[in-house]
């Protein structure tokens, strides 16, 4: 039977922490201090009689135990939300086109599409999980709703931002020769994590060779997992039991900006898929809840509740 006195503060605290693998970090970006977040870590270990977490050299990893609470955190936290939102906007329905850049499509987004789906039975969803360049051209087209990808692939501004973290990831057993080109896994010609790892390695004055090239992020974890040659992932996608993170011999980890995207003029329906997609966004991207900015222009005279604030995200063209 979970305490009473683990609260749904302390849970969201909790999975935030997991989530960004700092308190330092999850302090800046929530106006506490470090001290009293770790007091609540401590706290929750304590009313569990379980050590959640583990340091490491870049900040904190969840335990094995941790990542068991975490799984269990999250669903008590969705639950809560789908059931205010259930009882709130009851009655909203409609299609809603999402886009979703392939390479950050976690299993918290696609969990977030069968919350959507739960919370607002009524809503048909038309999902589109495509590389960034691709979601680029939909947009353009005015083929998507609601989108998900890099800063850099629109010329246009997003509701929210955030940054992805990029490593350097190898097979456990790959050796690196520094006698030899760097072998590299990577995104098409046209990708600017590509773009972005090639203008590094120049900087850096260290010599590669590109041994693989596809749209696919699973298909970059099957050439980095077998040994083609390092890759560039993002934390959630590296498979620590057949991959391992570079320290030396690379650049330092890249930074790739990323933006939620919705046109101006909204639905209720394209509403609700946004407010449903920005929980499981990084704390940073979800700083705007609560502060006062220009309100979207009202939707159409269906709509069944009150437009989301709209928040005019500062793009970064060179990603």
């Amino acid at each position: 039977m979970i305490s009473e006195q683990i609260g749904l503060d302390l849970l969201r605290t909790f999975v935030a922490v997991c989530r960004q693998g700092s308190l330092s970090r999850v302090a800046a970006q929530t106006g506490r201090t470090q001290s009293s977040l770790s007091m609540q870590m401590r706290r929750l270990e304590g009313l569990l009689h379980r050590h959640l977490f583990q340091r490491t050299g870049r900040g904190v990893v969840p335990t094995a135990e941790g990542e068991l609470f975490l799984g269990y955190a999250t669903r008590i936290l969705a639950l809560g939300d789908e059931a205010v939102a259930r009882l709130q906007q009851a009655g909203i329905g409609g299609g809603v086109r999402i886009g979703l850049a392939e390479e950050v499509t976690t299993a918290a987004l696609s969990a977030a599409l069968g919350r959507l789906h739960r919370t607002y039975p009524d809503i048909s969803l038309d999902a589109a999980v495509e590389h960034s360049v691709a979601l680029g051209r939909l947009w353009s087209e005015d083929a998507l709703d609601v989108m998900i990808a890099p800063t850099s692939v629109v010329a246009a501004d997003a509701l929210t931002t955030w940054n992805v973290e990029l490593q350097w990831v190898c097979a456990t057993d790959y050796v690196l020769d520094q006698e030899r080109p760097l072998d590299l896994v990577a995104f098409g010609a046209t990708c600017p994590w590509r773009r972005r790892m090639i203008e590094a390695l120049v900087a850096a004055g260290r010599q590669h060779r590109i041994v693989l090239s596809c749209q696919s992020v699973t298909g970059l974890q099957a050439a980095i997992e077998n040994g083609l040659g390092v890759g560039l992932l993002p934390p959630e996608s590296v498979r620590t039991a057949s991959m391992r993170v570079l320290k030396t011999s690379v650049p330092e980890p890249l930074t790739v900006q990323y933006g939620l995207y919705a046109h101006d003029r909204r639905t209720a329906v394209v509403d609700a898929a946004i407010e449903i997609l920005m929980k499981d966004l990084p704390v940073s991207a979800r700083a705007w809840e609560g502060q006062s900015h220009r309100a979207a222009p009202a939707p159409s005279p269906s709509a069944t509740r009150p437009p989301l604030p709209h928040f005019v995200g500062a793009r970064n063209p060179s990603l």
